[in-house]
């Protein structure tokens, strides 16, 4: 009898996770018609000639050894530089980049909650609401600010891998 819930169980968190994308795609797709902006990205990506370069060894090394604007943070100039060498100076290939990584966190969102919980569709809400919140538009629909999305990125993949751990710790 539990093998069929489970599987049950699993196609309904399936079903979750392709509402989750698609919500995400349809609702921040849009950013792909924005164009870069007059704040931060000139500095981080349009005139920056270190990241106008694309992704070079030499890049590569200024990500990891250099404070350039005020900060230190490698894997956002790696990122700008990934970007810049698959779509160039386009904006909206730099924003459509934003969105899929945003809507990969409220997916690795639900995932973290329902390990931690177990219940499928409490997760699922506080992921869509995640999905959803004003307070994340700024950080999909700013190319500058792919240093946010990142960041949620691996901090939710450092509490899942905890969780994991924690899990397989109580076992033993």
């Amino acid at each position: 009898i539990l093998r069929p819930m489970k599987k049950q169980l699993l196609m309904n968190n399936y079903v979750i996770v392709l509402a989750l994308a698609v919500a995400g795609l349809a609702l921040f797709s849009r950013t792909a018609a924005n164009s870069f902006i007059s704040l931060d990205d000139p500095t981080y990506i349009t005139e920056n000639p270190v990241v106008r370069e694309g992704l070079t060894a030499q890049g590569i090394a200024w990500a990891f050894t250099s404070t350039y604007a005020e900060n230190w943070h490698p894997l956002t100039w790696l990122s700008h530089m990934l970007d810049i060498q698959i779509f160039g100076l386009s904006a909206g290939g730099h924003h459509l980049v934003s969105a899929l990584l945003h809507t990969l966190n409220s997916v690795i969102l639900f995932f973290v909650l329902w390990i931690m919980t177990g219940k499928s569709l409490r997760s699922a809400f506080v992921a869509a609401l995640f999905l959803v919140h004003p307070l994340h538009v700024e950080s999909v629909a700013w190319a500058s600010e792919r240093k946010d999305v990142l960041c949620t990125f691996f901090s939710l993949l450092t509490v899942w891998a905890y969780v994991r751990f924690a899990e397989r710790s109580a076992a033993r």
